[in-house]
C-alpha cells in the first residue's frame, strides 16, 4: 500500500480534494499501481510553526 505524504499550510476542502485526486492519479499511472492501493496523507502546519530564510511564515504575512 503506497503512501503519499504531503506538508503544507493551511488547506480549504477544494485543495484537499484536488490534492488527494491527483496525487492518487499520477502515483497510480507511474507505479502501475491501482488508485485503490493508495493512503494520501495531508499534514497541515499552522503558519507559525514554518521557518523559512531564518524566520516563521506568520511573520513574512504582508
Amino acid at each position: 500500500m503506497p503512501v503519499i505524504t504531503l506538508e503544507a499550510g493551511k488547506l480549504n476542502a477544494d485543495q484537499k480534494r484536488q490534492l488527494v485526486k491527483e496525487f492518487t492519479n499520477t502515483a497510480s499511472k507511474v507505479m502501475n499501481v491501482p488508485e485503490q492501493a493508495f493512503i494520501v496523507l495531508l499534514k497541515e502546519n499552522e503558519l507559525d510553526n514554518i521557518g523559512f530564510g531564518g524566520a516563521l511564515l506568520s511573520d513574512q504575512q504582508a
